[in-house]
């Protein structure tokens, strides 16, 4: 088990002008299981290869424990991955599979299969020990490569998106025994993933990156209740924030029939802020015009069961302008409907126009 650090680790590729991921510092503290997220081609993935070995660092340093491993080969990093596709060996039953490592390692053949069995009733995966990988389901093929991994007892385990060709039933039910096996194993875990689901339920902490540059660092919860920017606000959380570009008067913000108090005079660099509220932050209340509210005419309707969210238009300094706020499902509104939403002023978020900032 050890920590992990990026400090400043950029990657050039050559040919190109900007830095997938550009002086990245982070730490992860041993035991911990961190996600990186972001939208494709964000640098996440270029990241855990670094670390994996797989991609050169241009410049700064990545640091396993207190070793710097920036110029180390793969194999002599001690981490372990598990890949989108699984790269399990076809003619091979699950048994060897999983034990294939430690017999490159020169491991002797009764303590393989020792350990191959210990690790294949911890993932369920004891009837299958003879079989090969096509006659498994995908759930369980993900399965057997996490325990080729864990096999080699390594101080780190890299995950590139190890869910993505599973379906949806699988994905949760996969997720969340990657989730209890890493708390179990207590082994320091980097995951990369596009589906903020899986970072928000899945990490101790989540660090969202953009254009290769980190944008936030955060528990699941602090990311979506404070976030630093107006890319981290729109990113985390679905449906995503509302967000409004709203001017600054003398007497503070005003959002349709909304009036929100103005940010700092210190902090405010425009004569415009993004008005940031959560679909939940929005309530339906009864009555035509109500002091506190927008008005609003519903387009579409969600229902999913536990949840329904209305989508609709509200006019906003003479345009229109789209919304979407969380509704009772139990009496969801109805599409072509004109309603009230409440906005609970105490948790709108507020972002500069210029920097993107937190105000």
């Amino acid at each position: 088990m050890a920590s992990v650090t990026f400090d400043g680790a950029t990657c050039l590729f050559r040919g190109s002008d900007a830095p997938a991921v550009d002086a990245l510092d982070l730490e992860i503290a041993d035991g911990e299981f961190l996600v990186l997220v972001g939208p494709s081609g964000c640098g996440k993935s270029t990241s855990l290869r670094m670390l994996a070995g797989l991609e050169d660092v241009s410049s700064g340093r990545i640091l396993i424990g207190d070793n710097d491993v920036t110029g180390l080969d793969p194999k002599d990093r001690d981490i372990a991955m598990v890949f989108q596709n699984y790269a399990l060996y076809p003619h091979m039953s699950v048994a060897e599979n999983m034990g294939f490592p430690l017999k490159m390692a020169g491991v002797p053949k009764p303590d393989i299969q020792k350990k191959v069995a210990s690790v294949a009733e911890m993932l369920d995966l004891t009837p299958y020990l003879n079989r090969k990988p096509k006659a498994l389901s995908g759930g369980q093929r993900q399965r057997v490569a996490m325990g080729r991994s864990i096999v080699r007892e390594p101080q780190v385990f890299c995950m590139d998106e190890p869910l993505s060709n599973l379906d949806a039933k699988l994905r949760v039910q996969t997720r969340t025994q990657i989730a209890q096996l890493q708390r179990r194993l207590e082994v320091t875990t980097v995951y990369v993933t596009h589906d903020q689901v899986e970072a928000m339920t899945m990490g101790d902490r989540v660090a969202v990156l953009d254009k290769g540059v980190l944008q936030q660092c955060a528990t699941p919860r602090d990311l979506y209740a404070k976030p630093d920017n107006l890319f981290v606000a729109g990113f985390i959380g679905s449906p995503a924030m509302n967000l409004f570009t709203v001017p600054v008067g003398l007497s503070g913000i005003e959002l349709g029939g909304i009036s929100i108090p103005p940010p700092s005079s210190a902090n405010l660099d425009a004569d415009e802020v993004v008005v940031g509220i959560r679909p939940e932050d929005l309530a339906i209340v009864d009555g035509r015009s109500v002091p506190q509210s927008l008005p609003v005419d519903v387009d579409v309707v969600e229902e999913l069961g536990s949840d329904a969210f209305l989508y609709g238009s509200t006019e906003l300094f003479g345009a229109q302008a789209s919304l979407v706020a969380r509704a009772d499902w139990r009496y969801p509104p109805h599409k072509g409907d004109r309603l009230n939403l409440a906005v609970d002023v105490s948790r709108v978020h507020l972002f500069s126009t210029i920097t993107g900032k937190r105000l």
